[in-house]
């Protein structure tokens, strides 16, 4: 579990214990990439990237283990598109069809599978659905990063893919949307975005929980900070259609409650929370360190 996670989430830990689990921060002492890693940076927050290459290890080292990467793969985004074609079937039985499909953007199985089953209606019926994908302005990979062949994880264990990405050794700051800190976006959805088929856009993490507090006073539910950031472009599009008179069905994923997540939500309305975006600087000294060409 991401170090970063472990700490910010215990309860998640917790619930595990309960089943049985043992659950050790990332990066851990327990492979050599988490023994390499930690003893370059002791106080590493750690990344998604870096739990990825400790649970390859891990399983290339057990003979009866097996392992797949998550959210970045693309038979992954297939397999949640079970998600957008629920949405659809759902839409068409409400007599609409949203003109903008929303969601969080971390590896992209989560946007992907609720917004690939629209855009296939804008490939094969001639639709206009937008398909917009929100991402922190802390690990903005759609929106700032470079598409160029990486890796999937930190340690370099996955095969190189085309992305846009940060770098794999990039570590997002400690935004408390855990499932959002990922510094590569999967293949299609790269693709996607670099032929101009979707749209990708980046909240700070102040005004994702000013968007949470906002829903879960108009809704009576507290939404994971994951999912705040879908919610933050939501209202965006929801204050242009009401600037510019214009009426619009805005889909988006609810992706996840925040009830295991009330200390993000404390330290909000405690003022302990920072406006933070990455700074150029930073993204350049991220991408200096791959040795893999820009891809045209």
């Amino acid at each position: 579990m991401v170090k970063l996670s472990y700490e910010h989430k215990p309860y998640r830990k917790t619930m595990m214990n309960t089943w049985g689990a043992k659950v050790f921060p990332s990066p851990s002492n327990a492979t050599e990439i988490g023994k390499k890693i930690l003893s370059e940076n002791p106080n590493t927050t750690g990344s998604l990237g870096i739990a990825i290459s400790e649970a390859i290890e891990r399983a290339a080292s057990n003979e009866n283990t097996k392992y797949a990467l998550g959210s970045v793969l693309n038979h992954v985004k297939l397999h949640q598109t079970i998600v957008g074609q629920e949405a659809l079937k759902q839409m068409e039985k409400a007599g609409d069809l949203p003109d903008i499909v929303i969601a969080p953007f971390g590896g992209g199985s989560n946007f992907a599978g609720l917004s690939f089953p629209f855009l296939r209606l804008n490939f094969e019926k001639g639709n206009k659905i937008r398909c917009i994908a929100s991402e922190p302005s802390s690990c903005p990979k759609l929106t700032r990063g470079e598409f160029r062949y990486d890796f999937g994880d930190t340690g370099g264990m996955t095969p190189l893919l085309p992305m846009y990405t940060l770098g794999h050794n990039f570590v997002p700051a400690p935004i408390h949307a855990g499932g959002l800190r990922y510094h590569g976006a999967g293949v299609i959805v790269s693709q996607l975005l670099k032929d101009n088929f979707i749209e990708a856009v980046a909240h700070d993490n102040l005004e994702v929980f000013e968007a949470g507090a906002i829903f879960a006073k108009a809704e009576g539910i507290i939404p994971a900070p994951e999912a705040t950031h879908g919610i933050a472009t939501v209202i965006s599009e929801a204050k242009k259609c009401k600037e510019e008179g214009v009426s619009k069905t805005i889909l988006f994923n609810l992706c996840g409650h925040g009830n295991f997540d009330m200390k993000a939500f404390e330290d909000y309305f405690a003022g302990n929370i920072q406006k933070h975006e990455l700074s150029e600087a930073e993204i350049k000294a991220s991408l200096a360190k791959l040795s893999t060409p820009t891809i045209p």
